[in-house]
């Protein structure tokens, strides 16, 4: 109790933190003096080691870590814990969501979706001249920014071409804001070219969107699902429970004998153990905090406890096969040799066969599964590569680099992100970036990020921070995400990912395998 009363002192006396972030902090702290959901000695050993990783999402889960509520739902039929009407024009639905969003709990404290912003939106904009759609949108977008500071809010556009998808991407080059992150869903069969590039154009100046591959998703997780947060895939009217996530690297680390070892006896052991603290978690949040039996969300149809899952994620797959390779006495770099990529592949395979054997409680949203995530890291992270990524500064060419990562997308439902930096000729080239966005989608990618380094963005795991707020960190931050980007940028440098030139073609994002 003394440590407690001592960092709650800390907080408070912290000049650089504003009253919200003090008492978000604070909140933080009083959980943490709780006792977390038992589990077994080997968990708990787990976890203390870091092996395992609860994400610090606090010892008394009480709120579910991603909720997408049904914001179609809301509109057409308003709250009755809200009090609100349905909405009938454009400025009604406005208010509504801005009044929603306010109400929707979250680890950050904050929304992490913000929904389909043009499908919910495009209905009300009937009668309503160019002009004042960019000005009622524009009001909008900075209310969530000023409202919401935190970048992982996320909203979603597409897959179809519309008026409020098109100011949203012209909002986003004008303001140059870090909320709301974005996420285009594109499909081969709705989604035009002109449409691509439009946002490809946006990536330019501002680092956002990403581009998902809508009918990927759609398969894993049905036409109604969203891309929250970082780059996470979840059913909408649901979300996730909780995300763990295994450290390959920690885990090859205690790897001494042959490859058949690791994957037949390390793995299950450790996948189990992840899955026995993210049980611990979910029957915590269900049965004894009794999220979802007094949740207003719930009362007013917008979540779903059927809808329901929990991500379990992985990270350090770059550093445990070049671990597991030394054992057999191999040096070879994930990303640049065969041998070293095809293992990579192989864990993962036995990884996700695991993780779809092993039963979850109240994960209707999954058939009683996890949905597997490739976990983009965390700022306190040091020394080992985010997912399934390949070490920043260690990229190799365009192709191969996709040739690596692509066939990893196809295992992961709840999201999986390669973010390629591009240098000054992707600015000359942008029909070359659409052909990248369309080619790397076509041959199985989930979802394609890139960054352009002449902006004043950095994307740091799947979330946007100025650098010229980074500048100034050490005086506060408007954004509470600023600070994890700023540790984030000091532990694993993406600000240094290796820049791919582009060329004026069309590019064949062919497979090796």
């Amino acid at each position: 109790m003394t440590e407690v009363r001592a960092l709650a002192r800390e907080v408070i006396d912290d000049p650089t933190l504003t009253y919200r972030q003090r008492m978000h902090r604070l909140a933080g702290l009083s959980e943490n003096a709780l006792d977390p959901p038992p589990v077994s000695a080997a968990c708990a050993e787990a976890l203390e080691k870091r092996i395992i990783c609860d994400m610090y999402e606090g010892n008394a889960p009480h709120r579910p870590r991603y909720i997408l509520p049904d914001y179609a739902k809301l509109l057409r039929d308003g709250s009755a814990f809200l009090e609100l009407e349905p909405a009938r024009d454009l400025d009604e639905a406005l208010n509504t969501l801005l009044i929603g969003y306010t109400q929707v709990p979250s680890i950050t404290g904050y929304p992490v979706w913000l929904g389909d912003l043009d499908a919910l939106l495009e209905p009300y904009t009937e009668g309503v001249s160019d002009e004042e759609l960019y000005r009622r949108l524009r009001l909008f977008w900075i209310a969530m920014d000023r409202m919401l500071p935190d970048a992982f809010a996320h909203a979603n556009l597409g897959p179809d071409d519309t008026r409020v998808g098109r100011t949203a991407l012209r909002l986003e080059r004008d303001l140059l804001q870090v909320v709301p992150n974005l996420t285009l869903k594109v499909d081969p069969a709705r989604t035009p070219d002109d449409l691509v590039r439009d946002a490809v154009e946006t990536v330019f100046a501002c680092g956002k969107p990403h581009f998902v591959n809508h009918p990927m998703m759609v398969a894993d997780l049905g036409p109604e699902y969203g891309v929250a947060s970082c780059y996470n895939s979840l059913r909408s009217g649901g979300g996730s429970h909780t995300l763990v996530r295994l450290n390959l690297r920690e885990v090859a680390l205690l790897h001494e004998g042959s490859r058949s070892s690791f994957l037949d006896d390390l793995l299950p052991r450790y996948v189990e153990l992840t899955a026995e603290l993210m049980e611990a978690r979910i029957r915590h949040l269900v049965e004894e905090a009794g999220f979802f039996e007094h949740s207003w969300l719930v009362a007013d149809g917008l979540l779903h406890l059927d809808r329901y899952s929990a991500m379990f994620g992985v990270f350090g797959l770059a550093e445990a096969v070049a671990l597991v390779l030394g054992c057999e006495g191999v040096t070879a770099r994930y990303g640049h040799d065969d041998v070293a990529d095809e293992l990579a592949h192989q864990i993962l395979l036995r990884v996700r066969d695991l993780v779809a054997a092993r039963p979850m409680p109240y994960c209707g949203g999954n058939a009683g599964r996890a949905l597997l995530h490739s976990q983009s890291g965390i700022d306190l992270d040091v020394g080992v590569t985010a997912g399934c990524r390949i070490p920043i500064g260690e990229e190799p060419g365009l192709l191969r680099h996709l040739q690596t990562v692509t066939p990893h997308h196809v295992l992961f439902p709840a999201g999986i992100s390669d973010i390629l930096a591009f240098d000054e000729t992707a600015r000359r080239n942008p029909d070359a970036v659409v052909d990248i966005v369309r080619g790397a989608l076509r041959t199985g990618m989930r979802d394609v990020t890139f960054n352009l380094d002449s902006n004043d963005f950095i994307r740091i795991t799947g979330y946007m921070v100025r650098k010229s707020d980074l500048a100034k960190v050490e005086d506060g931050a408007r954004h509470d995400s600023t600070f994890l980007g700023a540790g984030a940028v000091a532990q694993s440098h993406g600000h240094h990912r290796a820049p791919k030139r582009i060329m004026a073609h069309e590019l064949d994002v062919g497979s090796r395998r």
